[in-house]
């Protein structure tokens, strides 16, 4: 079974009471949280609720073992599995917490608790001693935060611990009211989070938050994927809220920390990407640009078509399009819920709408649209909101696009699949004869999953291998394979043991869950350069560079399998058709791209049988869903009965734009298409680098320049950033006059004379250069915050300094890069310059830095990579002309927000609308703004002045 139970608890809030135990001196630990900032734009921050009620601390200590700082008392020393000590600073004092959880379950009627303490993920007694005292006091649920989350990270491990705290007693309870409707005893299995399952005396909270998608994972990668022909295969999932991608090659793809509901889940989850994306996403003309959700109509009032006053979606557009067909479709919508999809009232609105579209045309001395044109602009709008996970799935991790089979299920899917594999490059799509029920499907293919893991913290070498991490394994594999034979009553002969080691660069916080690269058969054979060559394989394929680091080992996984007899070959096949063909049950009129309206054949699925061959363009009505055939697609059946599309991509360049004139529903995809790059360019930054302002406080911008300098696309990083940037760029343009830049150079700036911010941001610059150009034909650039250039203090900001070189190492011009070479001993050289002024140093820590340089590289690396796709794709001229048409229209945005923020002014002077504001320094000295708007022209003048000293004015003109 799957459930949303858990999931549901945690977003509507309804899970249980409980308090939390956490060790002295830490109460407020998870409140703070870390320092991420996941929406930086947002001016009024929705804090996640905490949801433990109470807080108690526990008077107890344990550290790592020091030997200069330890009491030498052998009662108090531990040896851990890998070798290494910690010490018992402070026993827990369980007579005082006896009396204060007494009080807890009496005059605070709270029967549940959640327990952290420090480095329990490595000692746990502590926490031992004190579920024992609760099961003795009687408390109903206990979670302990080293058997919830053995990982090394006390935030992360503790949120997890206190979501199952709150939702795994809702569980229980419904398991209790499910299994009391039998009148004997029942095995159930419930899917968990990672993929597997699991029996219902394990199902916790915190494994359950994906039980419901899991089984369609589950159910593609189980029925898609050839172990012959070895193709990785991506799953789509479209629904009317959102729509889920992931990937599966195999095995299945797993991430280890999530964010869900602005709650950290440190534990293992299929990797699935959720885009607000659906049959129900709303549509909007916004800066004459399509814009296709976040907002969603729901499934009240719904899309226009449903009549229930809802507003228009792509639900509609695709009615609109002829691709629902409301004489096929249930008759459950309207007022009284018996009336059928309403096409004369959703066109009226979509007219409305191209009337305002129009408008906007007319100004721009523009074409203008007819209806069914805009429906199919949101539509295209849509479907590359929808392949932008995918490509970051893909593209993202260094994978093709375009050698994956696109896998579609779900309600939605069918009527886009065509589409986003063309867009992807994608030949052949498969629709699950069950795709309706995927999900469902999935879960009976599951297997039993039993998983153990522990932290060990040693670096990956063949002497801790053989002494230490072999050993651990095995008692890892003894504790999977026993709960599989003894709880799970399964035959050893049906289990299977997988073994993983959580790898990582010592000094980064980037771990990849590496297999060995050969299978092993057992735990003796493997070698310590079997997860080595793992790991630097897919370090080198996701990122492209490899680092001169050691390789430390976080954790040993040991996933026991215990193989279910259910398989998909198991089921009756589809039979061929032995005479007759195919015949049509009717053909309507559809609307297609570069066609207009074409009569197209309309089928049902059961009535498809293998050797049947579907050309498009076509309808097939399945009981679920629509699937639509585009024209130079055909479909067929596979012998277990699956619908097999064909996407024939030769025909793929005609669809392609190749005018450099406007086309609005080309603005919106572009606009989307570049703003991935950024994204992926921050991606890789943020999983590569080294210091800590990057890859937890996100300090860093990526972002995307015009041959000029001008800012075209970035993703939605630090503000001050973007605004500065593109004057660094510009800057270098403007240097390059005297240095010229060359392909193969990569440059390096922070001083403020050239467009930088505090010298601490180091701005990474790569010229892009296509095919034989003389010149760049733009620019990709980065700006991450160091944690440390050299300078007075450690952390190069400090607080007395008058002078520039008292903050660090300042660069105007740097190529770090040159003729693709990495100068690394110029960059050494400019880090150590500070150390040549008084009271000052060089960089402290040079090797992070340097990791750090190569990190920013390879983000704009994977930026030119991306882009040069992008030309290749559309054409030089096509792609630099949406680059201005980009920076026009955010000149447009720009101007609506300006002439909005007149009627807010504090006053008015002739034709200016006027702001004041006023901020006072820690001395008291204030600095005082005013910012004056030309309501006719949309000129504005900023005037700064500092305790009556003028500073600055500035005009700005849009």
């Amino acid at each position: 079974m799957g459930t949303t139970v858990a999931t549901n608890a945690l977003l509507e809030g309804k899970g249980d009471r409980f308090c939390l135990l956490i060790t002295k001196g830490f109460k407020d630990l998870l409140f703070i949280g870390n320092q991420s900032r996941p929406n930086l734009f947002d001016l009024s921050i929705q804090m996640p609720k905490i949801l433990y009620e109470d807080v108690i601390e526990v008077d107890e200590r344990v550290i790592p073992y020091c030997e200069n700082d330890s009491s030498g008392d052998p009662e108090k020393i531990k040896t851990l599995p890998n070798g290494k000590k910690i010490e018992i600073l402070k026993k827990p004092d369980l007579e005082k917490l006896e009396k204060e959880l007494i009080e807890l379950k009496s005059k605070k009627n709270i029967s549940n608790i959640a327990v952290l303490l420090m480095h329990s993920y490595i000692f746990n007694d502590h926490e031992c001693l004190i579920e024992k005292l609760g099961q003795k006091l009687g408390f109903n649920h206990i979670s302990l935060s080293h058997k919830i989350s053995s990982m090394i990270r006390a935030v992360p491990r503790g949120l997890t611990t206190t979501i199952d705290a709150y939702l795994t007693p809702c569980i229980n309870r419904y398991l209790e009211s499910f299994t009391a409707s039998f009148t004997s005893e029942v095995k159930v299995l419930f899917m968990q989070s990672d993929g597997g399952l699991t029996s219902i005396n394990n199902f916790r909270g915190s494994r359950a938050i994906l039980s419901g998608p899991a089984g369609g994972v589950v159910g593609y990668a189980l029925t898609s994927y050839s172990r012959e022909e070895k193709q990785a295969v991506i799953g789509f999932d479209m629904g009317g809220t959102s729509t889920d991608v992931s990937r599966y090659d195999g095995k299945y793809e797993h991430v280890f920390e999530t964010l869900t509901a602005g709650y950290i889940i440190q534990a293992p989850q299929l990797d699935i990407n959720t885009i607000a994306a659906g049959g129900g996403s709303m549509l909007f003309f916004r800066a004459g640009m399509f814009v296709v959700g976040p907002e969603s109509a729901g499934s009240n009032p719904g899309p226009a078509c449903y009549k229930n006053n809802g507003p228009l979606t792509i639900t509609d557009a695709n009615l609109i399009l002829g691709r629902l067909l409301p004489d096929y479709f249930p008759k459950i919508f309207g007022k009284h819920q018996n009336e059928a999809l309403d096409y004369q009232g959703t066109r009226k609105i979509f007219q409305d709408l191209t009337n305002e579209i129009n408008e906007y045309q007319r100004t721009k001395q523009l074409n203008e649209l007819n209806v069914e044109e805009v429906a199919l602009g949101f539509v295209k709008v849509a479907n590359e909101a929808m392949c932008r996970p995918i490509r970051n799935l893909t593209e993202g991790k260094g994978f093709d696009t375009r050698k994956h089979l696109l896998a579609c299920f779900g309600g939605a899917g069918g009527q886009h699949a065509c589409a986003l594999a063309r867009s992807l490059g994608i030949k052949k799509i498969l629709v699950n004869r069950f795709s309706g029920i995927l999900s469902a499907y999935g879960l009976s293919l599951a297997d039993v999953v039993v998983e153990k893991q522990e932290p060990f913290n040693i670096y990956l070498n063949e002497i801790n291998m053989n002494n230490f991490i072999i050993y651990q394994i095995k008692d890892l594999q003894d504790q999977c394979i026993k709960d599989l034979v003894e709880k799970e009553n399964f035959s050893p002969d049906l289990i299977e043991i997988e073994y993983y080691l959580n790898l990582r660069y010592h000094g980064t916080d980037t771990g990849i869950m590496c297999s060995p690269h050969i299978y092993r058969a057992s735990p003796n054979d493997l070698k310590y350069t079997d997860f080595l060559t793992s790991f630097l394989n897919r370090y080198r394929t996701e990122y492209g560079f490899v680092l001169n680091r050691d390789v430390y080992v976080d954790d040993i996984r040991v996933r026991g399998i215990g193989k279910t007899m259910l398989k998909d070959q198991n089921l009756a096949r589809v039979s061929c058709r032995k005479e007759g063909k195919l015949e049509a049950i009717d053909s309507k009129d559809v609307y297609f791209d570069n066609h207009g309206f074409i009569k197209t054949r309309l089928y049902r699925f059961e009535d498809v049988l293998i050797k049947d061959t579907v050309y498009g363009p076509a309808i097939i009505i399945d009981k679920n869903s629509t699937i639509l055939i585009e024209p130079d697609c055909l479909a067929h059946l596979n012998d277990r009965g699956d619908l097999v599309i064909e996407v024939l991509l030769e025909t793929t360049e005609h669809h392609l734009p190749t005018s450099t004139q406007l086309d609005i529903t080309q603005l919106s995809i572009f606009s989307h298409r570049f703003m991935s790059i950024a994204e992926q360019m921050g991606r890789i930054l943020q999983r590569t680098s080294v210091s800590t302002n990057i890859k937890e406080r996100l300090d860093f911008s990526c972002a995307m320049f015009d041959s000029n300098g001008g800012l075209v696309a970035n993703a939605p990083h630090i503000p001050v950033h973007l605004g500065a940037m593109q004057e660094a760029v510009k800057y270098q343009i403007a240097f390059s006059k005297e240095n010229p830049i060359k392909n193969g150079d990569v440059i390096l700036s922070n001083h403020p004379a050239c467009g930088g911010s505090h010298l601490p941001d180091l701005t990474v610059i790569t010229p892009v250069f296509y095919e034989n150009s003389d010149k760049p034909v733009f620019f990709v650039a980065n700006r991450g915050h160091h944690a440390d250039i050299g300078g007075l203090t450690p952390g190069s900001m400090p607080p007395t300094s008058t002078k520039l070189w008292q903050e660090g190492a300042a660069f105007k011009s740097l190529k770090i890069v040159q003729n693709n070479v990495f100068n690394e001993k110029e960059i050494v050289e400019g880090f150590n310059a500070p150390a040549r002024f008084p009271n000052c140093s060089g960089s402290r820590n040079m090797s992070d830095n340097l990791s750090d340089l190569k990190a920013q590289i390879a983000a704009n690396k994977r930026g030119i990579d991306l882009i040069t796709q992008l030309i290749d794709e559309y054409g030089l001229k096509v792609v630099l002309s949406y680059m201005g048409y980009i920076q026009h229209t955010a000149e447009i945005s720009v101007r609506s927000l300006m002439k909005n923020l007149c009627s807010r002014c504090d006053f008015e002077k002739d034709d200016l609308s006027c702001f004041k504001a006023q901020e006072s320094m820690d001395d008291g000295s204030n600095i005082d703004l005013t910012v004056e708007i030309d309501k006719k022209t949309v000129i504005f003048n900023i005037l700064i002045r500092f305790n009556d000293l003028f500073l600055k004015d500035i005009a700005i003109s849009l």
